[in-house]
């Protein structure tokens, strides 16, 4: 494959992997499934979508996930966590839909809006915050998750650690993590999930790696390696995601729609 296929050409493998998922999957173990079925080719998977932060891969992908939710065949929860729907009998690979071009146009919209405001939020972080408002940006967030403890070391020369802290699971559980920060446009590599592993090495065995860009798919698998201490991945999509969450420097407003009943009213 050379070319990137229509998008449409996507649809049956979504409903594979979720299946192959056990019915319900986050948007990058879709993803990664899809990748697998398919053997798409780094080429492919780095290309750059023209108007977002996104590879057309992803772009893509969650155009695939909105349309196949229109369509009733999968829904999301707030976690971020897709399924199909429990009533719907999907036979592969015969599995079809058939959508019209306002159909297609209302798809394009909500993801345009998602994307919009994303890619806005993270030009505001890269062109307001300096390096080490960053670092406090990221303290923040993690102390609102719950670490305790956190602290910027802003030291240089420390293997890229910029900070450390404790995260406690339920309340019971307790572990050491230190987190680097890379506020970068680009794609961050292997080289640097080895080289903050190796500054790692005699001090914790979790890590945090925080980036307003996105991962290869190299850094992906060499952050979750066997045999090496795991190493917990932010993008930039997921650290917007957790400031819209948190509300941090982010507002959201609900519409009111009302809803006439004319059938309530011919009771009458």
């Amino acid at each position: 494959m050379k070319s990137f296929p229509n998008r449409e050409y996507f649809f049956n493998y979504t409903i594979q992997a979720l299946t192959e998922l056990g019915g319900s999957g986050s948007n990058n173990e879709i993803n990664n499934k899809v990748i697998d079925i398919l053997q798409l080719p780094e080429e492919l998977l780095n290309k750059i979508h023209k108007d977002t932060n996104q590879t057309e891969f992803e772009y893509q992908m969650a155009w695939v996930r909105t349309m196949l939710k229109n369509q009733g065949l999968i829904e999301n929860s707030k976690r971020g966590v897709w399924s199909i729907k429990t009533n719907q009998e999907i036979t592969l690979p015969k599995f079809k839909i058939q959508f019209d071009k306002n159909q297609a146009k209302k798809v394009d919209e909500e993801i345009t809006d998602v994307e919009e405001w994303k890619e806005k939020l993270l030009n505001v972080i890269s062109e307001n915050l300096s390096p080490n408002a960053f670092e406090r940006l990221v303290q923040r967030i993690l102390r609102e998750k719950g670490f305790s403890q956190v602290e910027v070391t802003g030291r240089t020369g420390d293997g890229g650690i910029d900070g450390v802290g404790i995260a406690k699971i339920n309340g019971i559980l307790s572990f050491h993590i230190i987190f680097q920060c890379k506020r970068y446009k680009g794609k961050v590599g292997s080289k640097d999930i080895r080289d903050f592993r190796g500054a790692m090495v005699g001090r914790t065995d979790k890590g945090l790696f925080i980036t307003t860009g996105m991962f290869t798919r190299d850094a992906i698998s060499e952050a979750s390696r066997d045999g090496a201490p795991v190493i917990d991945l932010i993008d930039g999509d997921l650290l917007v995601e957790k400031l819209k969450e948190l509300g941090l420097g982010v507002s959201v407003e609900f519409k009111e729609e009302v809803t006439i009943d004319i059938e309530w009213f011919k009771n009458f």
